[in-house]
């Protein structure tokens, strides 16, 4: 027989679908701040799926995927239970903004505390409330500081399941990605629970593409869970990204690519233009090396520095920057 399980001191049984409210503070007018949780227990066995997103409040290709996914009843699945929490920053998303009103990040506070600072204190809900309770997640993010994320997955490759899963979920690209401290990927971990981390679009900004893919992916990924019995097929290559860097701007001024993200550009190639805003200077900018955009940034006012794109190698990439060399 199936065993119930407990989400912040709800019971959820087979059969049942149930929205948890888990209360984490308040405004100062009082208002109290809820982050929402809907929880779907198949009545058949299968694994615990989390979606999360929103954890920064300005990301909202994420919140729109799970979104949808609730829209569409796809986290009503056929075997197993789905946890789906589409804002978990209410605070910033409220603020347009990625941080908590202290100015702290969510996702480098985890495990986060119980009394601690408000970011902790959310960190502190998912790490007790969430993280016991699931066997995989999907955390959705989204480029910040107007720069936009080609869809990707970004996972810890040299873990076996981690590869499993960013298969399944099949994205364009998939990135070879270190933990951040005190993230809830790296606390997840640490928990012998496995959460890959998928990237769309930009902040503030609804990417329809990325949003697709977030989607579909999650199906994909479900059908390899067993979850459900049909998800479409993806219509990108997964390319494998081992190795990335960025081309930044080596003076200020104001940049216009002359590329899209997502394309294959290659060593010496123009990328854009940098330009003054008085006629007076326009310089030539060319990639570094060669490899895919796997990000843009869409600010055109940049200083010295600044990031303009990230340049993701996969095996292919790396042949030919050698025989480039």
């Amino acid at each position: 027989m199936i065993k119930s399980i407990t989400i912040a001191e709800h019971e959820i049984r087979p059969g049942e679908f149930k929205e948890i409210n888990i209360n984490i503070a308040r405004l100062p007018s009082r208002t109290q701040i809820d982050t929402p949780i809907y929880v779907f227990r198949a009545i058949e066995p299968g694994p615990v799926l989390a979606l999360t997103a929103g954890m920064h409040g300005d990301e909202i290709n994420g919140m729109e995927i799970v979104r949808r996914i609730i829209d569409a009843g796809h986290n009503r699945v056929l075997r197993g239970t789905t946890v789906c929490m589409p804002i978990i920053n209410v605070y910033g998303f409220l603020n347009y903004s990625r941080e908590v009103p202290d100015g702290k990040d969510v996702n480098r506070s985890f495990p986060g505390s119980k009394t601690g600072s408000l970011a902790s204190r959310v960190a502190y809900h998912l790490t007790h409330d969430i993280i016991p309770n699931i066997d995989v997640g999907i955390d959705f993010h989204t480029g910040g500081a107007m720069r936009t994320n080609y869809p990707q997955v970004r996972c810890v490759m040299q873990e076996p399941q981690n590869v499993e899963l960013a298969n399944a979920f099949h994205a364009p690209f998939t990135i070879d990605s270190p933990f951040r401290p005190h993230s809830l990927r790296q606390t997840a971990s640490k928990k012998g629970k496995n959460i890959i981390v998928y990237e769309g679009g930009e902040s503030l900004r609804m990417d329809q593409h990325a949003i697709e893919e977030g989607v579909n992916g999650t199906l994909r990924l479900m059908k390899y869970l067993k979850m459900i019995d049909w998800a479409p097929e993806s219509k990108e290559e997964n390319k494998i990204i081992w190795n990335s860097s960025w081309a930044r701007a080596r003076t200020a001024g104001l940049f216009q690519p002359t590329i899209r993200c997502g394309e294959l550009v290659h060593k010496s190639q123009i990328i854009g233009n940098l330009t003054d805003p008085f006629g007076e200077f326009k310089e030539q900018i060319k990639s570094p090396s060669t490899g895919y955009v796997v990000g843009l940034n869409n600010n055109p006012v940049v200083n010295a520095g600044d990031a303009l794109l990230h340049i993701g190698m996969d095996d292919v990439c790396k042949i030919g920057r050698s025989a480039e060399e």
